[in-house]
């Protein structure tokens, strides 16, 4: 039997110290990036200024997606300006898109054992 996974996230680019860093982690490319409906998402909320304690423990084994969104105003949700993300978004293996998020496929790694990962924050206002 194998030992659980846990996975340590490391976030980049916070342009302030301000409001709530939100994570949401899924297997399921369906509920990608926002986990809606996904019941076994695992969801993360810690303050902005303390972004070096986001992690996630006792993870089956498997291959997982992580999007981040930095809530600026903690009113819980992203907001947007005529759709563009007016708070910082972020993925995991960071990977480029411009239209939309990435998806599930580009931003997909493992979870074997103890993993740790770098998610730098994007914002385009």
């Amino acid at each position: 039997m194998t030992s659980p996974g846990r996975l340590d996230v490391d976030v980049e680019g916070l342009r302030s110290s301000d409001g709530l860093i939100q994570a949401c982690l899924t297997r399921q490319a369906d509920h990608f990036p926002d986990c809606d409906g996904d019941p076994n998402a695992v969801r993360r909320t810690i303050r902005a200024n303390a972004p070096d304690s986001l992690a996630f423990a006792n993870l089956p084994s498997g291959s997982y997606a992580l999007s981040i969104i930095h809530d600026e105003n903690a009113n819980d949700r992203l907001d947007r300006f005529a759709g563009i993300p007016r708070e910082g978004i972020g993925f995991s293996r960071n990977p480029a898109f411009t239209f939309g998020p990435p998806r599930f496929s580009a931003a997909r790694f493992a979870v074997s054992g103890a993993e740790a990962i770098t998610v730098r924050m994007r914002y385009f206002l």
